[in-house]
């Protein structure tokens, strides 16, 4: 394959291979060495290269780029368009304040070396911060900073080299498994219809007696067999044998390594038997056990594909159009891109319609399908201030919704981003068993060798085939296979739950969790606090105490700001200097040159200059949440809050118990209010009045027992421990930092899903477990046993292709969702 892939001779053009015309002189010196270009074109790609100091590309290279006239499309031809910030809205993501990012499709991309030009050549553009190259989906992702280096400069640094890039999108990455599938398809049938003939040809040998059929109509049917297997080696393996080249030229060993040495061996054996009439023939076997390893493949592709699809589901689930409003409340609209869209834009969403951008209803009654963003099937009631989410499905009447985010700012783009960076992660288990993998190869080489030359010195006749049947029974493609289509199977079915996995161990870690914490306040509550009493303490009104509270927490998120704030209207607020935070305590804040404090008790009094009053102290008895307000001239107020316990907390906690599960609560609410919480869930540990700092140290107390824990919270204060913990778990409605810290994110917002989540991840560890024990059993069986000339070369390729295949299907038992 390699005389196909690099120009065969000194008339071919050293870049592209294309013949050089005779009046053409248009050399580059690579290596020193001057080597002649067909067109000016070549010339500027092959010194643009030279220039950047990538000349390793040709030395890496095992296939021919792309013309250098099919290097760019039309819509490309203006790179200075992609510069416009109307154009990058819908693909360019700001980082800060002057990166940004990308995410473009490549073509062009033919080998593993075309990556490694493409990124080594990117990187090395003054200004790109980062850029990392997918092989399988062709997908790039660019980091630049803008001050430096524009996007247009980067899509043409790329073009230089004779490659093309444009924005990614998912329909052209569907276009792309659709021409992979056909390809296979065709490959399939090729070695399907080749095996067929070459069986009606070998059989008559096999079962003839001697003496029953002559030697020249014999020698008829090797002829016809070589003719019958040549498509099925040149064309239905080629895949085989160009990937075992590129990874022989980057001196690795890859799977398909010893699969074309098989193959290879046995075709060249036949050929050379039916060249001299002398020896045995194995054409029948060489088209049975391609067309059994490449049906393997392609049902294997299948299922990949359909087991990766999740991300790509939520990539589609916006519309391109939206019916927007411009002059409302006047009815009529106008149909724009969903690109186009703003926050502040007026749409209408009509019945079974996909709403286009996060916002607020505004008028209209309605139910929204979010069964894709949260995994929960009932529909939601939308009723007029109620939000929406981008991607979720009107299905009763029309909405009028005000926009609110759009683009890269919503909900459903931050879900799709954080299953992208799970899924880039390589989990420890699966680094693992790549590096098993690769071992294996090496000891299956040695061993097929060995074996080879022990038949050919015992009986010369049967060392060819039982090498061939050694080197295609192996298979370390389940080896490698075990882990990673289970943990995207696994993560795709949690995330249809509103289990959305963000980092690439935390399935691994979420099944052996034996502990959990949860954390309070918007955790095992709805995190929507209410008012219920105002204790006035001091010479101010309610009215002004609620205002004075609501000012002092205007920047806060936390649930009892924002109860604070619901509770004091939509009315003025005194100004407030010198605004400060202290965590887990309360706010503290200037108004009128005097010191205030809103939060603790115990807070409130180190400024306050007197115990907590009595009053006070009585509502914390009580198991209540109370917030005081107080000034360096004495206590103001005292408010007490309550917040409802989410309905399914009480069924997620048996379930959990039930799993073997140990639970704890670590929570800044007051202590009487947490082991009150804990006695109606019946968890012993109950720890309320904790500070972050507090939290951190009981959960590191917890992992000196060999506790592997998994936290669950909501807020910004619970960030540090969400870090500490085996696994951490932020509630969807949680704060952007706990949920970017988090590993997993619950969508849904109900803890069943969360022991349902328990479940299902136990399930794919189980079934790890299985592939892993199922591809070692069958190779320490096989192997032997096809070294010992038991196992022929059609039998090889049917045992090597069905090991693979148990390894996916076993996997996709994980979609099947059991019942609640």
């Amino acid at each position: 394959m390699l005389s196909e892939s690099l120009p065969s001779s000194e008339h071919d053009c050293y870049h592209c291979g294309l013949p050089i015309p005779a009046d053409v002189d248009l050399p580059v010196e690579i290596d020193g060495t001057p080597h002649q270009m067909c067109c000016t074109g070549c010339q500027a790609v092959a010194q643009s290269i030279v220039s950047s100091g990538l000349v390793d590309y040709y030395k890496r290279r095992d296939t021919l780029p792309e013309q250098a006239r099919e290097a760019m499309p039309d819509e490309l031809k203006e790179l200075g368009l992609f510069d416009h910030p109307d154009f990058q809205q819908g693909f360019v993501k700001p980082i800060g304040e002057h990166e940004r990012e990308a995410d473009l499709i490549l073509e062009g991309i033919t080998c593993a070396a075309c990556i490694w030009l493409n990124e080594q050549h990117v990187a090395h553009q003054p200004g790109v911060t980062a850029v990392d190259i997918n092989y399988a989906t062709r997908r790039a992702r660019v980091r630049w900073d803008e001050r430096n280096i524009k996007l247009s400069d980067i899509l043409g640094a790329i073009q230089a080299i004779g490659y093309r890039a444009y924005p990614y999108d998912s329909a052209r990455s569907e276009q792309i498994s659709q021409r992979e599938r056909r390809s296979a398809l065709w490959r399939l049938f090729v070695a399907g219809f080749g095996m067929m003939q070459v069986m009606m040809y070998a059989f008559p040998v096999y079962v003839a007696d001697p003496g029953d059929m002559t030697a020249d109509i014999e020698l008829l049917m090797r002829w016809a067999s070589l003719i019958l297997t040549a498509p099925v080696v040149l064309y239905s393996a080629a895949p085989f044998f160009s990937h075992a080249l590129r990874d022989v030229r980057l001196r690795r060993l890859g799977m398909d390594v010893p699969v074309a040495l098989g193959v290879g061996a046995a075709f060249v054996a036949s050929c050379w038997a039916t060249f001299t009439g002398r020896g045995e023939v194995y054409f029948d076997s060489v088209t049975m056990f391609v067309f059994f390893l490449l049906c393997g493949r392609y049902v294997e592709m299948l299922a990949r594909q359909k087991a990766v699809r999740g991300v790509e589901e939520l990539g589609k689930a916006l519309p391109a159009f939206a019916e927007r409003l411009a002059a409302y409340p006047l009815p009529e609209g106008e149909r724009v891109p969903v690109s186009q869209l703003v926050a502040g834009d007026i749409i209408r969403i009509k019945p079974g319609e996909t709403v286009p951008a996060d916002g607020v209803v505004i008028d209209g009654n309605s139910e929204a399908n979010e069964a894709l963003l949260t995994g929960e099937s009932r529909p939601v009631p939308k009723a007029p201030g109620a939000e929406v989410t981008g991607g979720s499905l009107n299905i009763g009447s029309p909405l009028t919704v005000r926009v609110s985010r759009t683009g890269d700012n919503t909900r459903l783009a931050a879900i799709r981003h954080l299953m992208e960076r799970a899924s880039a992660e390589k989990p420890r288990v699966v680094q693992q068993a790549d590096r098993v993998a690769a071992y294996f190869i090496v000891a299956l080489l040695v061993l097929a060798v060995v074996t080879a030359a022990w038949w050919w010195w015992t009986d010369p006749d049967r060392a060819l085939w039982v090498f061939v049947s050694v080197l295609v029974v192996s298979c370390p493609c389940a080896l490698s296979l075990a882990t990673p289509v289970a943990l995207t199977v696994a993560t795709d079915a949690l995330a249809r739950i509103g289990v959305l996995v963000t980092r690439g161990h935390a399935i691994e870690a979420l099944a052996r969790a034996d502990h959990f914490v949860f954390d309070k306040t918007g955790t095992l509550t709805y995190g929507e606090m209410r008012v219920e009493q105002v204790r006035l303490l001091g010479r101010v009104d309610e009215a002004g105490v609620l205002a004075l509270a609501a000012a002092l927490e205007q920047g806060s998120e936390h649930a009892i700001a924002a109860a604070l704030r619901l509770r004091a209207g939509g009315g003025a607020l005194p100004a407030i200097a010198e605004l400060a935070a202290t965590t887990g305590q309360g706010v503290s804040g200037l108004l009128n040159g005097v010191a205030h404090r809103v939060g603790r008790p115990s807070f409130v009094a180190e400024l306050a200059g007197s115990p907590v009053p009595e009053a006070l102290r009585e509502d914390e008895r009580s198991g209540r949440t109370v917030i005081a307000l107080g000034s360096a001239q004495g206590w103001l107020a005292g408010f007490t809050l309550s917040d409802g316990l989410r309905e399914d907390c009480p069924a997620a906690f048996e379930s959990l118990r039930g799993k073997g599960i140990a639970l704890s609560i670590f929570s800044g609410d007051t202590p009487s209010t947490v082991e009150a919480l804990g006695r109606r869930l019946g968890v012993a540990q109950a720890l309320g009045g904790m500070t972050p700092e507090d939290k951190h140290r009981g959960l590191v107390a917890l992992q000196k027992g060999d506790a592997v824990i998994a936290m669950v919270g909501d807020g910004v204060n619970d960030a540090p421990v969400l870090a500490q913990a085996q696994v951490s778990v932020a509630m969807g409605g949680g704060t952007d930092l706990a949920r970017n810290q988090a590993d997993i994110v619950l969508l849904s917002g109900h803890l069943s899903s969360l022991a349902e989540g328990v479940t299902l991840s136990r399930r794919a560890l189980a079934i790890i477990r299985q592939n892993l024990w199922w591809s070692f059993a069958y190779n320490f069986t096989a192997v032997p046993l096809a070294m010992f000339g038991l196992v022929t070369p059609w039998m090889a390729g049917i045992g090597m292709s069905a090991s693979s295949l148990f390894v996916v299907l076993n996997a996709l038992r994980l979609q099947r969702r059991p019942p609640r």
